[in-house]
């Protein structure tokens, strides 16, 4: 079972340069956490990328202050963004270095957070809450990112539920 919201953007910056999404899955909290954090390569789709050579992993590496990027198929890295919170199973925190264009920037001050909550619920299920913030930060280009990831982050929530369910059978 799998259920999803999305909130609406609200009137002030603060919540305009705020995307909310949900969704439940059918897996412990641990494993909800684990596949989200340490297999996302076999959840997140290849073709969201930002390096030129074809991506073989989307890594987050598991520690505040790690890096959160993907490897190509020729070795390369691109750097997505760092962890800011890693607290398992419940919530992990990351830095978002990607412009509306989808280019890296290196500037910290022009960084979003995405933050991601685990919530144990009483059927043995998980809901799983992202929050992506500070959008703003990104200058002229933050509503056209506003716009990407608004339908990005439920469609990856989707893929996220995809695998886990996978698991299950």
């Amino acid at each position: 079972m799998k259920n999803r919201s999305a909130d609406a953007a609200a009137p002030d910056l603060a919540d305009e340069s705020t995307v909310r999404t949900s969704i439940v899955v059918a897996v412990p909290i641990d494993k909800a956490f684990e596949v989200f954090s340490s297999e996302m390569t076999s959840w997140w789709p290849r073709t969201h990328h930002i390096g030129t050579a074809p991506m073989v992993a989307a890594i987050i590496e598991p520690r505040v202050g790690g890096r959160w990027y993907e490897l190509g198929d020729d070795g390369s890295e691109c750097l997505w963004g760092i962890v800011l919170d890693w607290e398992p199973p419940h919530h992990l925190a990351l830095s978002w270095h990607l412009d509306g264009d989808f280019r890296y920037d290196p500037d910290a001050a022009r960084s979003s957070r995405v933050d991601v909550s685990f919530h144990a619920l009483a059927d043995g299920s998980t809901r799983v809450e992202l929050e992506h913030s500070g959008l703003e930060a990104h200058g002229a280009t933050w509503k056209r990112l506003r716009g990407s990831i608004s339908s990005g982050w439920p469609t990856l929530l989707e893929s996220f539920s995809d695998r886990v369910a996978g698991d299950r059978g």
